[in-house]
């Protein structure tokens, strides 16, 4: 009986060892399912399609309140999951004046927030999936500005944020002003781990004078352009041979989103300078363009 003690005690001590191992193991990276495989990849030449046609825009023309037809708005002063600090507002922080939208954050005090802003979205009023998209614009200046221009997924087919991505066409920080970010996010690659994807330009006139901010956003790879300077290419396929949707969740619609931020975890990271408000982002033109040889190419 002694024996038979003596040695389930050694047997869940084993057991508890290796418990304590397993627990120690880090999780393994998402395996690749071949029957989730995400731009698997195509035998095609990007630099030669030419059929690109203007299939939506929005000039500008018409001063005002912005055109409802086309973009609303995202409301509210939540942090927005990144600590922000400005409340945003709908029709008080955004307009169109001169042929240009403007965005204006301030620093007043509306709704417990001590900033405002506008954060404006084509969400159901223009989605899009692949194609070329232009806007030409002129950024805000000073510490504690986040100005963007992204696009976000309108179904979130593959869940919620990152899994189902996120396409920064355009960021920037005011504390570091002459450079400007493009990025992607995905479930693998995401700022929350540190494996975002992302490209950087040096623009001195980013905040004097307007610059075309462009994403061609193909079926394997999304290339992105600062006066149609290729600075920043993510072409999944050439780390991975059959991309998951962890890796490339583009293949569904998505929408753009105008936004000045002030503060949070990346525009206030050196603090916000009050003495710099108004500030505005003002865009020229957005234009969207796809391709009838990309549609093609899916088909086949």
């Amino acid at each position: 009986m002694k024996k038979t003690y003596i040695s389930m005690l050694m047997i869940l001590f084993i057991m508890g060892l290796s418990a304590c191992q397993n627990n120690d193991t880090p999780t393994p990276p998402e395996e690749t399912d071949y029957s989730l495989c995400k731009a698997a990849g195509y035998d095609y030449d990007p630099t030669l399609i030419d059929d690109y046609e203007l299939v939506w825009s929005d000039e500008f023309d018409v001063d005002g309140t912005i055109d409802k037809t086309k973009w609303g708005y995202d409301i509210g002063g939540s942090g927005w999951g990144n600590n922000e600090l400005q409340y945003y507002t709908q029709d008080l922080n955004s307009w169109v004046e001169d042929g240009k939208m403007v965005i204006e954050a301030r620093k007043e005090n509306y709704m417990g927030r001590n900033y405002t802003s506008a954060r404006v979205i084509s969400k159901n009023k223009g989605d899009f999936l692949y194609g070329r998209i232009d806007i030409m614009a002129k950024l805000p200046s000073g510490r504690g500005t986040w100005p963007a221009i992204w696009m976000l997924p309108t179904d979130w087919r593959y869940g919620g944020w990152p899994n189902s991505g996120e396409i920064d066409i355009m960021e920037h920080v005011g504390y570091d002003q002459n450079k400007v970010h493009g990025s992607i996010h995905t479930k693998i690659f995401n700022h929350k781990l540190g494996t975002q994807r992302s490209g950087t330009r040096i623009i001195e006139t980013a905040s004097t004078e307007f610059h075309k901010y462009s994403i061609e956003w193909l079926p394997d790879r999304i290339k992105f352009f600062i006066d149609d300077h290729n600075y920043f290419t993510f072409h999944p396929n050439r780390q991975v041979d059959c991309p998951t949707s962890g890796q490339w969740p583009f293949d569904m619609r998505f929408h753009l989103l105008l936004n000045i931020a002030i503060g949070g975890d990346w525009g206030g990271a050196q603090g916000v300078d009050d003495e710099i408000f108004p500030q505005r982002m003002e865009i020229d033109y957005v234009r969207v363009y796809q391709s009838e040889f990309i549609t093609n190419l899916q088909k086949g």
